[in-house]
């Protein structure tokens, strides 16, 4: 199993050498649209895009308008090129992986499209890690067709990576590097809430390294608290540390926002800023902070530092952001959030379910779900959350 670490050296060496930089973008829904369209109006110079998906003809569609509007904007003309691929064929996936030997895959796909999950669990359950057996089926399969490729990409994961990434390297299977979206979706509301709470000019200025887990994105984005597990937060303005009334600022992070599929573009801005910060340390020789869910196969969100700087050979490029709060201090705030999201643990390739979220289910939908579900039983349980939770709520 290739480390993030060696993905990365392997990613310098090939901008080193004039390479151009391969982006893959797997499904092309309302994320994968959004950041094709950020890629191809990137003012960047090098830069291949390939998108994937079942039929060329509706990506083509898609492709154009992006294509020219992009043309509209910037006058320019990166590469987009679309390949044919079935992500329930594993043989389908690897024949695309060998063929463009991607720098970046991003995974946008999801099994059930057009469906905002949260719309049904968030109001009835309160959590949304029952949905973690339908976030994992296609990420399972690509890294499945990633182990038996020539792969060596850095992998970003757009669906649940918070528990999905964990899921897979818990299994001892290829995991994702990154996954993208949740906490980074709060980040800029806690900038502008401290910059109209301390009267603070510049936006940029603001500095906020925070970690926490999905759950705590939705619970402090719609209602503005914490239900007493805060997320640990450090927050600075101009390089110094700002001490700010934290329950405060998240009662302003509560600000309205469309619930339709235009919420995507925050999911879609999260996985532009992983990958160009990511370029941006290689090529400017530079320490970068972003913040993943999932990230490196661990429950819950975290801080990263993508470190260029230096050439050591001991010392990685990539590590946890320690600098206000250890590792365990973050995997413990994490664990303690995802519980609330209905997931109680997850190893040895099983997720647990938490007794509250079963006893939900069965009471809400009339659906008893098992306590764990091991890699194995995914297709059965994905079954269930469609056929008998799903369906039944779409044709109300």
């Amino acid at each position: 199993m290739i480390s993030t670490n060696d993905k990365l050296l392997s990613l310098a060496r090939n901008i080193e050498s004039g390479k151009p930089v391969k982006i893959a973008i797997f499904g092309l829904g309302s994320v994968g649209s959004y950041l094709l369209d950020y890629l191809a109006s990137w003012d960047v110079e090098n830069i291949e895009i390939h998108v994937c998906g079942r039929s060329v003809q509706k990506m083509e569609m898609d492709v154009n308008i992006v294509r020219v509007g992009s043309g509209i904007r910037n006058n320019r003309n990166t590469p987009i090129l679309m390949h044919s691929m079935n992500l329930e064929d594993i043989e389908s996936i690897i024949a695309v992986l060998d063929e463009i030997k991607p720098d970046f895959i991003v995974n946008t796909s999801r099994v059930y499209s057009g469906l905002k999950y949260g719309s049904i669990s968030w109001a009835t359950l309160r959590a949304y890690g029952i949905w973690s057996p339908l976030s994992v089926r296609y990420i399972l399969n690509i890294m499945k067709a990633y182990e038996a490729s020539s792969c060596r990409a850095v992998v970003i994961n757009t669906s649940y990576s918070d528990a999905v990434n964990p899921w897979l390297k818990s299994a001892g299977i290829a995991f994702p590097d990154f996954g993208s979206g949740n906490l980074n979706h709060l980040i800029p509301r806690i900038k502008l809430s401290i910059m109209n709470r301390y009267h603070l000019p510049s936006y940029g200025a603001v500095d906020v390294v925070i970690a926490t887990s999905h759950h705590h994105d939705v619970l402090i984005s719609k209602e503005g608290k914490v239900n007493g597990i805060p997320p640990l937060l450090h927050v600075s303005y101009e390089g110094k540390e700002l001490q700010v009334d934290a329950d405060a600022v998240y009662s302003d992070c509560m600000i309205p926002m469309p619930v339709d599929t235009k919420r995507n573009i925050m999911n879609a801005s999260s996985n532009f800023e992983i990958i160009r910060k990511i370029l941006r340390s290689i090529t400017n020789k530079e320490k970068v902070c972003f913040h993943s869910p999932g990230a490196l196969g661990h429950i819950g969100g975290y801080p990263m530092i993508v470190d260029f700087s230096h050439t050591s050979k001991t010392l990685g490029h990539i590590y946890f952001n320690e600098a206000y709060f250890s590792f365990d201090e973050m995997e413990k705030v994490n664990k303690q959030s995802l519980t609330l999201d209905g997931i109680e643990a997850v190893e040895g390739g099983k997720l647990y379910y938490t007794d509250e979220l079963l006893a939900k289910v069965e009471t809400v939908f009339s659906v008893r779900l098992p306590k764990f579900v091991a890699i194995e039983d995914i297709p059965a349980v994905d079954s269930v959350l469609i056929n008998q939770i799903i369906l039944p709520f779409t044709r109300k």
